[in-house]
């Protein structure tokens, strides 16, 4: 009989004050196998390329979602290395700038020299992390081990309310991140295989075209990778064949100290209750 009174408890105080406890926070992902880094300024479509780089910066930075832009976190850390591109890729900054954000107002760029420190910034300085491509951007794998090595520090900010946009990866052209890892520290379960193709015949989902964007936005220029496994992230744009360009979605975990809240209440109550 002790266990189903226990039961019966537990059962009344989660009517009771359960929801409470179990707070969550709803942080912001964005994922897209285009580079529109590089194309918002090269290419045969530089402005559905930038439209894609607003929707998803707006996306994550939505202060109606991100408690840091809400307090006052405005900028987000934009990463990629500082090396000279090599042929086939370009300065994925340039295709940020083009999409109308201002470094020092709106960014700050970060390489791996730097990474590790801008990172201890997140939910201070900065609202969001935006990752650049590795083609045709210039993300090398340099950067990415810094940013897998500190997932948890990621995770931890987008679940308690931070962003996260992430573009192409998969070691396409120059071979930038040789070592792998690809979109291992965005803090949702997705799987990408390496695609090059032009953007032909690509469709926007219903949820895509609520975040704005329409077809005219995801053709006329290449892209890099599709996705197998988006966990619980949204479609927003399909190639040709049907496989997933671009996804995004917010999280919804229990906070950790909320996990333990109700440990704890639920340990009292059987005490009480024996």
């Amino acid at each position: 009989m002790k266990n189903v009174f226990c039961a019966a408890g537990f059962v009344a105080w989660i009517g009771l004050g359960a929801s409470s406890a179990l707070a969550v926070s709803a942080g912001s992902v964005f994922i897209t196998g285009h580079d529109p880094d590089f194309h918002a300024q090269l290419g045969g479509n530089a402005l559905g390329a930038q439209r894609i780089n607003q929707a998803a910066i707006t996306f994550v930075m939505d202060p109606a979602f991100n408690p840091y832009v809400a307090g006052g976190a405005n900028k987000f850390l934009f990463v990629e290395s500082s090396i000279a591109p090599p042929s086939g890729h370009t300065d994925g900054e340039a295709g940020i700038v083009a999409s109308g954000y201002v470094a020092g107002t709106n960014y700050v760029r970060s390489d791996s020299s730097t990474l590790n420190a801008q990172l201890n910034a997140l939910g201070t300085s900065y609202g969001a992390i935006v990752v650049a491509s590795d083609f045709g951007g210039i993300l090398t794998q340099a950067e990415l081990n810094i940013l897998n090595a500190r997932s948890n520090d990621i995770s931890n900010f987008v679940n308690s309310g931070g962003g996260i946009y992430v573009m192409a990866e998969g070691n396409s052209g120059a071979g930038l991140t040789p070592g792998g890892g690809w979109f291992n520290f965005v803090p949702i379960v997705t799987a990408a295989a390496t695609l090059n193709q032009s953007e032909t015949g690509f469709t926007v989902t219903p949820f895509g075209q609520s975040l704005g964007l329409t077809a005219n936005d995801v053709n006329g220029n290449a892209s890099h990778n599709i996705f197998t496994n988006i966990g619980s992230l949204q479609v927003v744009d399909f190639d040709a064949a049907g496989a997933i360009m671009s996804a995004a979605g917010r999280t919804q975990i229990p906070e950790p100290t909320a996990i333990a809240t109700l440990i704890v209440a639920l340990t009292s109550t059987v005490r009480r209750r024996r």
